[in-house]
């Protein structure tokens, strides 16, 4: 017995003191993915052998959520483990809107820094720079590199606005003093052409809603932008960007036998989608299908990488999405044209923009070979939880916060995930216990017609049993009331005596 107390705590002693054995981390995070884009899970007829590959030899999750419905919230709980509807600043922003996580908090990166790692973010940010008006000629302060990350590459916001231009640290990439970068929300530049003035400009995408300002590599975008001709970026290059600076952080990694955590946040298959070349027309399904397998591709490469090196048994995986599918999401790209009879949205009701079920609910994958075991789990598990498990599986004291620790759920040796959960969709809250959800009234209407999306927002209570009803067609608000007077005093107590966000209330009386 004394035996094997000494090699327990010397295995601990080994794994705390060096590097190489501690697992490397590699967040994979993609954009407006559905659980019926990813093959694995049998819903849609696109084909995603590598998305595949980390879902058959790891965890794959049927029942596993980001905090909310669109793509900034979702960010920040991931990053620091804290509802976003407790910050105000925490929704949809615009590519120059200050950083929205107090650089004092506590985040994900900050975490495996105290645990001897390095950190990186290659992809998409949206979570806001500087702390208020942004030169981008000058280094930008507050950034990625403030809130834990070592290394940044990044684009500001989204692909569909402006700046379309890459941050590494904390310059604008390829911007020469000659012809400096002026970005706005608010006005166009004098004598400066968009979409609306010069049609003629948008030779590769023509918006649909909402992207009718600064026209760049022939594809309308919101918000307005001069100069800065040396630093704009290629849309069909950018996955190949991000692939080379990805497998580079990897292999300076490996070199240095230095564990890091890389959290690779893809751009696909968010609006414009824009695929290479290589992979146009290769779905059947028009740019938003090109756009999938192109990730795909992607994420291929990065397995090619840790297996020819052999840091896959070595390395955990986790591969997520921000929030569910849109098909028509501001450009004229045929995704509902020719969808075919693939299902990105895997049957939920709603989408991105949704408190319904296929806002939230999203596709979650944990791989890690030789350690994780292939199986299927219906535990109920979120993104927000990331923080608070890693920490503890690394045994990283952090402040408390919304997260809990579920690190032998994502590890694939438990099936009890969370009890409750709170979602959110542009500042309005629904609350998920056990196999029901409830979604209090809200004023406003109950399509978003521009995208087909049902909101989840009527003016009474919806109450649903996803263990029965999975696809929310059966509202028992009105048949089961002592279910709903429990879930809404439960919710009361989850939520607080108000919240701030978009500056509503809930109401559960």
């Amino acid at each position: 017995m004394k035996k094997l107390i000494s090699i327990l705590l010397l295995s601990t002693i080994l794994f705390h003191s060096h590097g190489q054995n501690k697992p490397n981390i590699i967040l994979i995070y993609l954009d407006d993915l559905g659980v019926g884009d990813v093959g694995a899970y049998q819903k849609g007829t696109l084909r995603t052998p590598n998305f595949d590959k980390i879902a058959k030899g790891g965890v794959r999750f049927t029942n596993a959520y980001a905090t909310s419905a669109t793509c900034t919230p979702s960010r920040f709980a991931l990053l620091t483990g804290k509802y976003p509807w407790r910050n105000p600043k925490a929704k949809i922003l615009a590519g120059d809107a200050p950083l929205i996580i107090d650089t004092a908090s506590m985040t994900l990166p900050k975490m495996f820094k105290k645990a001897g790692y390095k950190t990186a973010v290659v992809g998409k940010w949206h979570l806001g720079l500087g702390n208020g008006t942004i030169d981008w000629n000058t280094a930008i302060q507050e950034n990625p590199n403030d809130v834990g990350f070592d290394e940044s590459f990044i684009m500001a916001a989204t692909t569909d606005r402006v700046p379309t231009v890459y941050i590494q640290n904390r310059q604008v990439v390829g911007l020469q003093a000659s012809d400096p970068l002026y970005v706005s929300y608010e006005k166009n530049f004098p004598n400066q052409p968009t979409a609306l003035s010069n049609p003629e400009l948008m030779t590769k995408q023509k918006w649909h809603h909402g992207h009718n300002q600064s026209v760049h590599n022939g594809i309308p975008r919101i918000g307005f932008m001069k100069g800065g001709k040396s630093a704009l970026w290629v849309d069909e290059e950018m996955t190949n960007v991000f692939l080379e600076k990805t497998l580079n952080f990897i292999e300076q990694n490996r070199q240095a036998n230095q564990p890091f955590f890389l959290y690779y946040a893809l751009q696909q298959p968010h609006v414009p989608r824009v695929p290479n070349p290589a992979f146009v027309g290769k779905s059947g399904m028009g740019p938003r299908g090109d756009a999938i397998l192109e990730a795909d591709w992607a994420v291929g490469e990065v397995l090619k990488k840790l297996e020819a090196t052999g840091m896959d048994k070595n390395t955990l995986i986790l591969f997520s999405s921000d929030n569910g599918p849109v098909l028509n999401d501001g450009y004229h790209d045929e995704a509902m044209e020719k969808l075919g009879k693939h299902d990105p949205f895997a049957g939920l009701r709603g989408g991105k923009y949704s408190l319904f079920e296929g806002g939230a609910k999203v596709p979650l994958l944990a791989y890690w070979k030789g350690t994780i075991q292939p199986a299927v789990s219906n535990a109920l598990v979120c993104q927000l939880d990331f923080l608070t498990s890693l920490s503890n599986m690394l045994h990283v004291s952090i402040p408390q916060n919304d997260g809990l620790d579920f690190m032998n759920v994502f590890l694939g040796k438990s099936n009890k995930g969370r009890k409750e959960l709170v979602l959110e969709a542009s500042g309005n809250l629904a609350y998920r216990q056990g196999n029901y959800v409830m979604i209090p009234p809200y004023k406003g209407a109950p399509l978003l017609k521009e995208v087909n999306i049902e909101l989840g927002i009527l003016p009474d209570f919806q109450l649903y049993d996803l263990s029965k009803d999975p696809f929310q067609r059966h509202n028992l608000a009105s048949s089961s009331t002592d279910i709903l007077q429990k879930l809404k005093k439960d919710m009361q107590k989850a939520i607080g005596d108000s919240y701030q966000s978009t500056g509503k209330g809930v109401e559960l009386k």
